[in-house]
């Protein structure tokens, strides 16, 4: 198994999203929030990941923006396929919830990409730069016309935690659409119910998420990823668990700070 590159692929199927057809009910979120996970295959624990937002606001046009940062590194065995110390990141409008800039910055064994993208969300534009392993020269910059307003990577999984899901029934469905990686992309949700979870944080009841993705030889089932979010004000994610054609890969939240709720 690959655990940097399986890493990067539950990260990203974890992280992305936009919802159509709802609109925001309020910031279950803050400044300063801080969650903890740790990444585990069968008795095997090969990651830590966390997603931060700043204790400060992000200023840019004279306007205040959540920098939020998600951050994955291998430890233990893991690192003997390849050391994965991995940045994405969004800085996030704090009236629309949409993002102006996203940015990579992944160190995958001796594999290195930074990345910007700038997002003009008025005029549909997407303009990505892509700069040199040390990140300090420029390498490309392309500019991506956008079919109307889109996530990141990053931003997407903030702005579906304003969403009112209390109304969700078995079956429903959420849209997700996005750019990343030069491409948009569009991800069914599917709501599979609820259920009562042990955590490190206390017992939650959680609202289960499953998102539809391609079959290929990594994954086993039509839908082989689920996501547990608290039922609470917070709607933090507290459990992901990807089924592999050998075994499965689990996210689980480790620790909570900062929370706007207590």
């Amino acid at each position: 198994m690959n655990s940097p590159k399986l890493l990067t692929l539950i990260l990203f199927l974890f992280l992305s999203g936009t919802v159509f057809g709802q609109v925001p009910q309020g910031e279950p979120f803050t400044f300063g929030e801080e969650l903890n996970f740790e990444v585990s295959y069968g008795w095997f624990n090969l990651a830590d990941a966390k997603m931060q937002v700043a204790k400060r606001p992000h200023k840019e046009n004279d306007k205040s923006h959540y920098q939020i940062d998600v951050f994955g590194k291998t430890k233990g065995a893991a690192t003997i396929f390849g050391k994965v110390n991995d940045n994405w990141g969004t800085i996030l409008d704090m009236d629309t919830k949409y993002p102006i800039q996203s940015y990579r910055h992944i160190e995958e064994g001796n594999y290195r990409k930074h990345e910007k993208v700038h997002f003009d969300q008025k005029n549909y534009v997407a303009l990505m730069q892509v700069f040199d392993k040390e990140n300090r020269n420029l390498k490309e910059e392309k500019e991506f016309e956008l079919p109307g307003q889109v996530q990141d990577i990053v931003s997407g999984f903030y702005y579906l935690r304003t969403l009112d899901l209390k109304d969700m029934k078995k079956g429903d469905q959420i849209i997700i659409r996005g750019f990343f990686d030069k491409e948009i992309y569009n991800i069914k949700l599917i709501y599979e119910g609820s259920e009562k979870l042990d955590t490190e944080i206390g017992e939650k009841d959680t609202y289960i998420f499953s998102p539809q993705i391609p079959k290929n030889k990594l994954f086993r089932g039509d839908y082989p990823v689920k996501v547990w979010v608290t039922k609470d004000q917070n709607k933090i994610p507290v459990k992901i668990k990807a089924n592999l054609f050998l075994g499965s890969l689990n996210l689980d939240l480790k620790s909570a700070k900062g929370l706007r709720y207590n």
